[in-house]
């Protein structure tokens, strides 16, 4: 498979978890019967699958990876916290104050993330305010 092929199938992943996340947490928002269907729980575990897959190879294919290029460091401890919250804002049985608060923290996150995907540095968008004019 060649580079660009495994980066569009990355990218590609990347909308389908974020949009089914994005999904999700609406469904929780709204109080949807949705949220306890079987297949809304497995198919995240899926496409998540398929997202470090493609991951893997992608570090593999250009042979940069996580703990020796700091961008990836940060992308790989972003995607912690990003799970992290993401647990707290679809776990029933929290207080819905905590669960939205969560919700937003898991999406900062992932502008961050996306952020340093982007410029390929862990400032991640403060690199607009340092890039050279």
């Amino acid at each position: 498979m060649s580079y660009l092929a495994i980066k569009h199938l990355h990218i590609s992943l990347v909308v389908l978890s974020l949009g089914f996340f994005g999904l999700r947490g609406l469904w929780m928002l709204t109080d949807s019967s949705w949220l306890k269907r079987p297949w809304v729980r497995w198919l995240p575990h899926v496409i998540d699958t398929g997202l470090l897959l493609s991951a893997l190879a992608l570090c593999l294919y250009l042979q940069q990876y996580p703990f020796v290029q700091t961008w990836l460091t940060a992308k790989v401890l972003g995607l912690l916290v990003y799970i992290g919250f993401g647990i707290v804002a679809l776990r029933p049985n929290l207080p819905r104050p905590m669960k939205v608060s969560a919700l937003i923290c898991a999406m900062l996150s992932v502008f961050y993330i996306l952020g340093v995907a982007i410029w390929h540095h862990p400032a991640s968008w403060g690199m607009l305010w340092f890039a050279a004019p």
